[in-house]
């Protein structure tokens, strides 16, 4: 807020409506469909902000708010008052730092379920409980984790600019979750990018634990094999077509974008041993 005080609240001219603003797609009652943009309003109010919120939810319904952007820690939004000049309103977050996120991105592509739910447009139900294991809180725990400011000359946090951009903050939440870690500091491309690769890291190896080593059965590679004549590794397991492919490097090769083993392992998989 600017620096203003005079014991009691600032008197406002009418508001001067917006023709093309953000509106909020909430009509009436709650602002927000997902149980994370919910749950990012919820920590809002837990905080105390729960009737100061509401009054900048008018302001997202009709328009007010001019644009809205977010970045790495900072979301800055435009929102036009009683005055000439829009307000600029800003809520400030600590992003988590590199170590904190390659902690994060190890979690995630160890559940190969939570990748796919974030692909499919979907924050994973239990992914709180994640970042809890990791010591780290997805959403702010304390208001102190976050910093709201406005160049009105209202004094109150948040003031009903804020207010606006915090419920159309929690609306682009329901359209991407990647927002929110974005916020956090973790882009959408960078890091599904890093999430490829470690779960590709982490295939390679397991495969290589679940087969021998193609070194000790080079002789018996080709031959038509019986549970009776297995003597390496489990003697019960079924020696696969495609184990050869398990041996190559534990960094994925690529071939047009697409990993060479998985383009491989089909041909392979399709022969048969002869007799």
């Amino acid at each position: 807020m600017s620096e203003h005080w005079s014991g009691e609240r600032p008197r406002y001219g009418k508001t001067i409506k917006v023709d093309n603003g953000l509106k909020a797609k909430s009509k009436r009652g709650d602002i927000g469909t997902t149980w994370w943009s919910r749950r990012f309003i919820e920590v809002l109010e837990s905080f105390g902000m729960g009737g100061r919120l509401s009054r900048g939810r008018n302001y997202a319904r009709q328009g007010q708010v001019l644009s809205l952007s977010l970045s790495t820690s900072m979301v800055i939004a435009l929102v036009q008052g009683s005055r000439p000049t829009p307000y600029k309103a800003r809520i400030a977050i600590k992003a988590f730092t590199t170590p904190e996120w390659q902690r994060i991105e190890h979690a995630l592509a160890g559940k190969a379920l939570y990748a796919a739910k974030l692909l499919a447009g979907e924050m994973p139900a239990d992914i709180e409980t994640l970042f809890a294991s990791l010591g780290l809180q997805l959403f702010p725990a304390t208001q102190r984790e976050m910093t709201m400011d406005c160049t009105c000359p209202d004094w109150e946090v948040p003031c009903k600019h804020l207010a606006a951009t915090c419920y159309l903050l929690a609306e682009s939440f329901d359209n991407d979750p990647f927002e929110i870690l974005a916020w956090r500091g973790r882009s959408r491309e960078d890091l599904l990018e890093r999430l490829r690769t470690l779960r590709g890291t982490t295939r390679a190896v397991a495969a290589r634990e679940e087969a021998p080593p193609l070194t000790k059965c080079l002789d018996t590679f080709w031959q038509k094999q019986t549970t009776s004549s297995l003597t390496l590794g489990d003697p019960t397991a079924e020696v696969r077509p495609d184990a050869v492919l398990d041996q190559l490097d534990a960094v994925p090769i690529t071939v047009r974008q697409s990993n060479l083993v998985d383009l491989l392992r089909p041909a392979y998989q399709a022969l048969k041993p002869t007799d």
